[in-house]
């Protein structure tokens, strides 16, 4: 089990150099950088003082407490990836008080020995020296900290996921992200809970549930560590009416007033229109900002018609038309010699997983389907 943990950690410093090298970086990679740091540091701590956390119970409520990290960090890394926020704010630091209070409390509490003999995490002298009242209260917070920071996580997942399909026409996939969080937010919560058991009716052993708890650490290092690394650029700022002021994504519906059944009309017809001559769907990084400044009227106007009108979001409504574009160049003879890609890339994809997710959820059908299922020519 140890040899897992040394593994862990080497891996996590090992993507932590690579990400080192990332260029751009952006608030999330910093952010994963200090991550990384952190779940090196501790599960290397952890293998080397696995044989002496009955013994010295100081270090084995130092290492508990270091739970107290993973779940602010991974709040904090969902939260700046799923933002376009370039700063990282003073007020997050208050995420990590927890951990200070508890650190601070193990160091001045280890300065009164007579005090200090209740403060362990395993039950060798339990009913001899019962564990203090503030320490049991850290503890509760530790054993609440994660699954509740990664409630916090999912929900800025969910609530960004459908902003993203309003604002870009980029197949910008974070599946991994949700899979991620909800696995390991339940694995995590299942662990602490059987902690709790071994602390309440001495069930199990303490070496037993903080290896479960390391052991998920190492898996989501590595997880984490490798899908961080790939992970481009979600949100990309373009000006739409005041230059000066980065796009809120958030703030982008429905912004100030409605059009009326008239001026939707009128805006659907001019909408239609620009599709058609100018087929701007053909940009592969389109964003609803970008295409509201071409045509010139507010972005909350355009998301108003795409939403209303076209019963669609924006991320569908130009996929449509990129869907449409290749169905039309498939049949078109100038296109025989293209391969599906090379349609799919000349039509505004820029995938080739895009473009087949894309296409069989518009068209119910594969791209290579819908070729075959062609009259010959």
């Amino acid at each position: 089990m140890i040899y897992i943990f040394f593994i862990a950690s080497f891996n996590a410093l090992f993507f932590l150099v690579l990400l080192l090298q990332k260029k751009p970086k952006l608030l999330y990679d910093y952010i994963l950088i200090f991550w990384l740091l952190y779940l090196g540091v501790a599960t290397a701590i952890y293998a080397f003082a696995t044989n002496y956390l009955l013994e010295a119970p100081f270090v084995s409520s130092g290492i508990i407490a270091l739970f107290l990290l993973h779940g602010p960090f991974l709040y904090l890394y969902v939260s700046a990836l799923t933002s376009d926020n370039k700063k990282f704010r003073i007020k997050n630091t208050l995420h990590f008080v927890p951990f200070l209070a508890f650190i601070f409390y193990l160091l001045v509490a280890s300065q009164f020995p007579a005090y200090a003999e209740g403060i362990r995490i395993d039950h060798v002298n339990h009913g001899v020296h019962e564990p203090p009242f503030l320490f049991v209260i850290f503890l509760m917070l530790t054993a609440l900290s994660g699954p509740l920071y990664f409630l916090l996580a999912h929900r800025e997942y969910r609530k960004i996921k459908g902003s993203i399909l309003e604002f870009s026409s980029r197949d910008i996939n974070l599946d991994w992200l949700g899979k991620l969080i909800t696995i390991f937010g339940i694995v995590w919560t299942l662990l602490i809970i059987i902690a709790v058991i071994h602390h309440v009716f001495h069930f199990f052993s303490m070496v037993f549930c903080t290896d479960g708890l390391f052991l998920s650490l190492s898996v989501f290092i590595i997880l984490i560590g490798y899908y961080g690394l790939k992970q481009q650029e979600v949100f990309i700022s373009f000006p739409v009416e005041e230059p000066e002021e980065p796009v809120d994504v958030n703030k982008i519906k429905y912004a100030s007033s409605r059009l009326d059944d008239t001026g939707l009309q009128k805006c659907f017809n001019r909408i239609q229109r620009y599709m058609v001559a100018q087929k701007p769907y053909l940009d592969p990084d389109l964003t609803l900002p970008k295409l509201a400044k071409d045509l010139n009227v507010p972005a909350h106007h355009l998301s108003q018609v795409i939403n209303e009108m076209h019963g669609k979001n924006f991320f569908d409504f130009i996929n449509q038309f990129r869907v449409d574009e290749v169905k039309r160049k498939i049949r078109d003879s100038k296109f025989k010699k293209y391969s599906l890609l090379g349609i799919a890339l000349e039509s505004g994809f820029n995938s080739k997983s895009a473009f087949n997710r894309v296409f069989k959820n518009l068209n119910g059908t594969t791209p290579s389907e819908f070729r075959d299922a062609l009259p010959p020519s």
